[in-house]
């Protein structure tokens, strides 16, 4: 596999560099931002190794340029900025992973290998319908018979996971993992109010819930199956 790595701490630029191809990957290293959104845009690679705190463009700029120009490659956040708030913003920026320095050398390869085998995205979907809603993922835009449904990342997000599983029942720990990479529970109602949010907006003008509750398990859009 192809691998851009993006880091300016040459020590560990170098660790994961020889950890990388030892494995048999090809990797390509860049320390600044200007250059990696450079590489990124006009190169063809199999996932990107992003740091946060880079010179000439900051990794989060990177990455929203980046998703921005259609480039969906596989990206997983390195930095040592590891709040709450901070996974957020990755996530919601686009990215797929998000990794805390300092970290398991392991546990980075592990993720890694993780993208690497996710699907092409050739084979996921980029336009969902469910009944009369429709997702067009690249554009991020959401019609309900026609009408747009402006959503805020999150409902999206939640609204996309629901309809990838249309007919089967998504849990509350499925859009904590899946929305906010939250492998734990953080004991709110986090998922209930952006949910009830999405829900208000889906029925606005419309007789009738495109979600349905099913009492002491989960949520699901269309029939059961």
């Amino acid at each position: 596999m192809r691998i851009l790595l993006v880091e300016d701490d040459r020590e560990v630029a170098a660790s994961l560099t020889q950890r990388l191809s030892e494995l048999g990957h090809a990797v390509r290293s860049s320390d600044n931002g200007i250059e990696a959104m450079h590489l990124g845009s006009t190169e063809t690679f199999d996932a990107i190794v992003l740091d946060r705190m880079l010179p000439g463009l900051e990794g989060l700029a990177v990455l929203e340029q980046l998703r921005a120009t259609g480039v969906m490659t596989p990206i997983l956040i390195l930095t040592a900025k590891g709040g709450i708030a901070d996974r957020v913003d990755g996530l919601n920026a686009g990215a797929d992973d998000y990794l805390v320095k300092p970290f398991n050398l392991n546990e980075l390869v592990a993720r890694l290998n993780a993208l690497l085998r996710r699907p092409p995205l050739s084979d996921v979907p980029l336009q969902l319908h469910v009944g009369d809603i429709a997702v067009d993922v690249l554009r991020r835009a959401v019609t309900r018979a026609g009408r747009p449904i402006p959503l805020q990342p999150r409902e999206l997000a939640m609204l996309e996971l629901l309809m990838r599983n249309a007919g089967r029942v998504v849990t509350r720990t499925m859009f904590l993992e899946h929305v906010w990479n939250f492998h734990f529970d953080p004991q709110t109602n986090i998922v209930e109010s952006n949910l009830s949010r999405l829900r208000s907006k889906l029925r606005d003008g419309f007789a009738d819930d495109p979600i349905k509750t099913v009492r002491g398990v989960g949520y699901r859009i269309g029939h059961a199956v």
